[in-house]
């Protein structure tokens, strides 16, 4: 059986085997991080989680700057030992502030219970409290299960597309491609996410183009002879996902195959997602 869970920038998913062995989530706490060992502690699990070399990970000076002025460092704690953290820093965009959700991660024997969603909610509750309207974060538009936990789980729209966002990376996740990603807009108190978190469904809406990435994306990366048709499949989606949104087209829902094959839905979006003329200056 598959399991999912974030579990990185823009959260990477992971399959595992079996759920069986999944700590129970209820078991875990999840609050704030404040002390410096604990922001040491989400230094060590990104390090493990990505494999980024020393040059590419957020330093501890980050985690305790996001805390001191405005961001969130959430932590998720099994007795003392931190098993996962999302961190954001504050942005403002015309005017407004958001947050913007930098990273997120989980250990490797938490991710079948769904602590990912579980953090991104507590994120969630925390900026309301403070008068935010909209999360955003990155995440890889070839990563199927990530897609469909940001978009049909968390109500997540994606209207913005970014080339090569990060420079190639030494994480081994990447597989040496471009880093292009989508930007995930989590507008916290809309309609659409209110109705998706309360009764599990989405607003219904017809689709009226459809970008597609294969199943078989994930063996294709993690093998060197067939990395580049993994590379095509990244460009062709590319120039899809630019037009459309060139176009106005928003992605608005997602949807998988019996095979994993996942599909991208775009379309006009009837709602309205923008900042409220009344927004409060965090």
């Amino acid at each position: 059986m598959a399991a999912i869970e974030e579990v990185g920038n823009g959260a990477r998913v992971k399959e595992q085997d079996s759920v069986s062995a999944a700590p129970a989530a209820g078991s875990i706490e999840i609050r704030h991080c404040d002390q410096v060992s604990e922001f040491q502690a989400c230094v060590e699990l990104q390090r493990e989680v990505w494999g980024f070399s020393d040059a590419e990970l957020v330093p501890v000076r980050m985690f305790v700057v996001a805390h001191k002025i405005g961001g969130q460092v959430i932590g998720a704690f099994s007795g003392q030992a931190l098993v996962g953290f999302a961190l954001s820093v504050p942005g403002v965009r015309a005017g407004n502030p958001y947050l913007h959700s930098h990273m997120l991660a989980v250990k490797q024997e938490y991710r079948n219970a769904g602590l990912g969603r579980q953090l991104k909610l507590a994120q969630r509750e925390e900026a309301i409290a403070r008068g935010f309207e909209l999360m955003e974060w990155t995440f890889d538009p070839l990563e199927i299960k990530n897609a469909y936990l940001n978009i049909e789980k968390l109500g997540a729209i994606v209207r913005r597309y970014s080339v090569n966002q990060y420079g190639i990376t030494s994480s081994p996740l990447q597989a040496g491609l471009p880093t292009d990603r989508c930007i995930a807009e989590w507008w916290l108190r809309s309609h659409r996410v209110c109705r998706l978190l309360e009764s599990g469904e989405r607003e219904p809406f017809a689709a009226e183009k459809t970008i597609t990435v294969p199943a078989l994306i994930y063996h294709w990366k993690s093998d060197p002879a067939k990395r580049d048709r993994a590379r095509d499949v990244q460009l062709a989606n590319r120039e899809q996902f630019l037009n459309a949104f060139g176009k106005g087209l928003a992605v608005l829902g997602y949807s998988r195959d019996a095979e994993g094959t996942g599909s991208y839905l775009l379309a006009q979006a009837h709602e309205v997602f923008a900042f409220s003329a009344g927004q409060k200056h965090i």
